[in-house]
């Protein structure tokens, strides 16, 4: 299996989101809404931040003097075919509103009120990450979010992009949720907050 290490920026002037609608072109996500960041370097590995700010500065101009309450908020995991994901995504705020060009795509500043219009194409975990935050966030402590499958509840319907697994065929050849009897899934994240149990 593949590790993939990605930090990103959630930047923030007052009530506006600074997202990218990404180049068509680009490996992950392409022409999908997204935030501000990028992959790890080999000398980031242990400092996640700092792949964060550098990103950050390639991709906006702004310097870590530009921001303000940079804090860690979500580690999120997911499981891509046969790579795993994880990404470090920061929070902060910017009085600039300039921003420097970027072939990764097109930077906007968007009202939250209107970040997660369902006409906005984004992958379905940063989408259900920004319904989080903007229901819980800013949090004291970090989240940390693991992607899967899970079973709706009543009357819940799928976010934008979802579409629900049905279990087919004989038990044998069926994934271990088929297996467990449910028979309808939706993809979701599981949320708990990252805290120090203080306990050696």
């Amino acid at each position: 299996m593949k590790l993939r290490l990605m930090a990103v920026n959630l930047i923030f002037n007052g009530n506006d989101l600074l997202l990218m609608k990404r180049a068509p072109e680009r490996l992950l996500h392409p022409s999908m809404w997204g935030a501000v960041g990028g992959h790890l370097e080999p000398e980031e590995l242990s400092d996640p931040l700092a792949a964060c700010l550098r990103e950050t500065e390639e991709e906006t101009g702004f310097r870590p003097d530009d921001l303000t309450d940079v804090r860690l908020q979500y580690v999120l995991l997911r499981l891509k075919e046969d790579e795993l994901r994880q990404q470090f995504f920061f929070t902060s705020a910017t009085h600039r509103r300039d921003y420097t060009d970027t072939r990764e795509g097109t930077l906007h500043w968007i009202h939250r009120e209107e970040v997660l219009r369902e006409d906005r194409e984004m992958a379905f975990v940063f989408r259900a990450l920004l319904a989080h935050y903007f229901e819980f966030g800013p949090a004291p402590h970090p989240w940390v979010g693991t992607a899967g499958w899970s079973e709706p509840k009543e009357g819940q319907g799928p976010l934008e992009g979802q579409r629900p697994l049905k279990a087919q065929g004989p038990l044998e050849a069926q994934g271990p949720l088929e297996a467990q009897g449910v028979d309808q899934a939706l993809p979701g994240i599981r949320w708990i907050p990252l805290l120090d149990p203080q306990v050696i």
